[in-house]
């Protein structure tokens, strides 16, 4: 087996609780990269003034964009960092508007045959109601604001065909716990 194993998915789809009980299982470390995206990004020159800049004048999308070729760069870095682990890609490290970012991240993640997407359903209007109903229901439960442009951020990250792009298989969640989606991943893993 190739030790590394990464999913990736869109927002509230459970990579991280899933990468939670694949590390336990597996006896490795789990990196999920929303915990460490500051120190890369900081590592590969993100600016955080003109972060907040652009999403005063573009919104959350226009910040994505300026992201994408940072987080491009965290790929290589996470993998290159973090071997043996089970990796937790955030939602947008798998999506890519610049097909040059998207060449670049697919060559990297070609030695890594471990490379799962996590979706609710095939159905990707489907897919899209069931996390929208999910993440309410978490955000919600923590007392926690949100707005549509919540919804609208993911309904892209699940549609986006750079997701099915990079993934070597595609895990189907809907109906299914954690453990289950968890041994199911086992079953597949190289």
């Amino acid at each position: 087996m190739n030790s590394t194993i990464i999913l990736i998915g869109p927002l509230g789809v459970g990579k991280t609780t899933v990468g939670r009980l694949l590390a336990e299982k597996l006896a490795l470390p789990l990196c999920s990269i929303d915990d460490v995206r500051a120190t890369y990004y900081a590592q590969a020159g993100y600016d955080q003034a003109i972060a907040a800049k652009i999403a005063a004048d573009q919104g959350i999308r226009g910040v994505l964009r300026y992201a994408q070729p940072f987080d491009a760069q965290m790929v290589a870095m996470v993998l290159a960092d973090y071997p043996q682990r089970i990796i937790d890609f955030g939602a947008s490290n798998s999506v890519y508007e610049d097909e040059t970012l998207l060449a670049g991240v697919k060559r990297i993640l070609a030695p890594y045959p471990n490379v799962t997407l996590l979706l609710p359903s095939p159905d990707l209007a489907e897919s899209v109601a069931i996390l929208q109903e999910r993440l309410t229901r978490m955000l919600t439960a923590a007392g926690k604001t949100f707005t549509d442009e919540l919804f609208a951020l993911n309904h892209y990250f699940i549609q986006h065909p750079s997701n099915q792009q990079l993934a070597k298989r595609v895990i189907y969640t809907k109906d299914k716990t954690p453990a289950t989606v968890c041994d199911e991943i086992m079953q597949t893993i190289v």
